[in-house]
């Protein structure tokens, strides 16, 4: 058993020199500022959560993740396991958080008690027709090219030196369920996809996948979830005519489903659009896979090096 089942992920924290920079590229991308002070920049999404991308002024690099507990109880017997204090959440919505170290160094956060915000509007989605439905007739379709509108962190992806090192860690402490184990070998695992366990309650494929590679430990990349293919398409256009970096994409992949386009920030740190992706229960199980399903796409290009 594990000492909590956390309920999703929370947010992404980053350094950055240029937080102007930052600014640019994050409206480009699709997030919603919150918070800009000199030293620190707070993003939102369109729904009810008050921070999911977190960057503060510094040398360029990845500064840690954020999980969410159902309570603060989670989150006074997760501090009383590890041996560290309950402190109170220096972001907008308040709340408490207990703060880890992994076994690789990367830092770890665990959250409750936020205020939620008011949603923010979504556009109206236009009616789509296929060969067997055509519920748009007599009007046209027009996609106007504007961000994306980023709704949620749906999960974040870390490199690893020790994959069953750094799987059970998490494992023991947040009750993560396999989704899908990758298999180098019939002997050896390089990685797995792991969702959250919130029993007969439907979650993501993954909200944390765990990848041993050649380079080390490191940050992978986060993936924020888009309103749907239009939106995901719109935010594509405007990210290129921006000039931003596009890394991957668009595609679908084989594990998890879900439709994506990857992009680099101005310091290289991979953020991922998706939609339409996969959800289980804790009922459903695991599965086994192999590289050539986790670099391999439904349709859309291949993987580049660097996603290798």
């Amino acid at each position: 058993m594990s000492i909590i089942k956390i309920e999703d992920i929370a947010f992404v924290r980053f350094r950055a020199p240029d937080l102007e920079a930052m600014k640019a590229f994050a409206a480009d991308f699709g997030l919603t500022q919150i918070e800009a002070t000199d030293s620190r920049l707070v993003y939102r999404g369109t729904g009810v959560h008050p921070a999911l991308h977190v960057t503060e002024l510094g040398e360029p690099g990845f500064a840690g993740l954020a999980f969410r507990a159902e309570s603060v109880e989670d989150l006074d017997r997760l501090a009383a396991s590890e041996g560290v204090r309950v402190e109170d959440l220096d972001l907008p919505g308040g709340g408490k958080v207990v703060r880890l170290v992994d076994p690789d160094g990367h830092a770890v956060e665990v959250i409750a008690g936020q205020t939620l915000l008011a949603p923010l509007p979504l556009p109206e989605r236009e009616a789509m027709n296929t060969i067997v439905s055509r519920p748009r007739q007599r009007q046209t379709k027009r996609v106007a090219t504007a961000p994306s509108h980023v709704v949620r962190l749906g999960h974040a992806v870390l490199n690893v030196s020790d994959f069953r090192a750094s799987e059970a860690w998490y494992k023991d402490r947040f009750g993560f369920i396999t989704s899908d184990e990758i298999a180098f070998t019939p002997e050896f695992s390089i990685g797995a996809f792991l969702r959250c366990d919130r029993g007969s309650t439907p979650t993501d494929h993954h909200t944390l996948f765990l990848i041993q590679g050649p380079n080390g430990p490191g940050f992978n990349h986060a993936a924020f979830e888009v309103q749907d293919m239009d939106d995901l398409m719109r935010g594509h256009t405007t990210l290129k005519e921006a000039g931003r970096h596009a890394e991957w994409g668009v595609g679908r992949h084989i594990l998890g489903s879900q439709i994506f386009d990857y992009w680099r920030d101005p310091w290289g740190h991979t953020l991922e659009h998706w939609t339409d992706g996969d959800l289980f229960t804790a009922q459903d199980g695991s599965n086994t896979a192999t590289i050539q399903d986790l670099l391999g796409v439904q349709w859309g290009s291949a993987a580049p090096p660097t996603m290798a």
